[in-house]
């Protein structure tokens, strides 16, 4: 049996898909970001796209909400040229946002990526920054034009045949369901990242809404064939790959970790132009997802690339990074 995929290949019914998803309804206080974001963008803005965890929880005083900004062009988007090649150079930058409601503050982060930047990095990139993001629920709040929305569906179905096509070989050959496949896939990129999530969380995930994990990867099967095919609803068979198909996909695995602990750090770094308290932030998202508290000092808070260094050494000692 061959092990090859066909990523140039998008079926109708996963674009499909994936439009209906894109378009679902949202809280009515979304807009105000999105107002914002326009407003602060102006002609630069091709789409503002939602996702994260905000998408299951409608307690939108307590969390962050997460923005992708996508722009037509870095120097058109940022009035000084340090931030825009900042944004090219290792995209996407991260801000923060607030906005007044009548219940108090809105926050949100949001990153900022060039439409073609975030292409590429559904579609190519050998990191799952992007891919394992955009393969999970989104919605898409605000396009320019037809065409842009046209190219982010695409994108978006990129992202999925990457997410799962790189999972794959990963298990067992045989009858396998939907939730070991989207966990395991999520686990993996968890692991890729500086995200310590606590154990059970990828599974917590795609049993917030399977059905739609489910319609995409039907959908997605005709361009995954002979590595998937549907058994039953919700039942696949994963298709035989050769020990050495076997192995290199670990081994890439085992090189996205470390890349990842590399670009964790520089993003990190590079936050701290963009991202006003982004060490307070990030020590708040460790505790909520590992419950380990990260204190920061007065030191490392004039020195943020050591307290990144730190983070990630506690975190590989207690075993929460491997």
């Amino acid at each position: 049996m061959g092990n090859s995929v066909d990523l140039q290949s998008i079926p109708g019914l996963l674009i499909q898909e994936i439009a209906i998803q894109d378009a679902q309804p949202v809280h009515p206080l979304f807009q105000g970001f999105t107002d914002a974001l326009r407003q602060h963008f102006g002609e630069a803005l091709d789409a503002v796209i939602l996702y994260g965890s905000c998408l299951h929880t409608s307690d939108l005083a307590e969390g962050i909400a997460d923005f992708y900004v996508l722009v037509s062009d870095y120097r058109l988007a940022y009035s000084g040229h340090l931030l825009a090649y900042l944004n090219a150079w290792l995209p996407p930058n991260v801000f923060y946002l607030e906005i007044p409601v009548s219940t108090g503050v809105l926050r949100a982060k949001y990153a900022v990526i060039s439409t073609a930047d975030f292409e590429r990095g559904t579609r190519h990139w050998f990191h799952p920054y992007i891919w394992a993001r955009f393969a999970q629920p989104a919605r898409l709040l605000y396009t320019r034009d037809d065409q842009i929305q046209k190219r982010i569906h695409r994108a978006q179905a990129h992202a999925i045949l990457k997410f799962i096509s790189s999972t794959l070989p990963v298990l067992e050959s045989g009858s396998s369901n939907l939730e070991t496949i989207w966990t395991s896939g999520l686990m993996l990129t968890y692991a890729a990242e500086l995200r310590a999530e606590r154990k059970g969380r990828a599974q917590h995930l795609v049993q917030l809404d399977p059905e739609f994990y489910n319609r995409l990867t039907v959908a997605a099967v005709p361009a995954l064939s002979p590595l998937l095919s549907l058994q039953t609803d919700e039942q696949y068979h994963v298709g035989a790959v050769t020990p050495l198909k076997k192995l290199s996909t670990r081994i890439q695995w085992r090189l996205r970790r470390w890349q990842g602990r590399v670009l964790s750090i520089l993003r990190l770094s590079k936050a701290t132009i963009t991202f006003r308290d982004c060490l307070d932030y990030a020590a708040w998202k460790i505790e909520r997802h590992t419950g380990i508290k990260v204190e920061i000092t007065p030191m490392l808070r004039r020195h943020p690339i050591l307290w990144g260094y730190k983070v990630m050494w506690q975190l590989l000692r207690r075993g929460v990074l491997r």
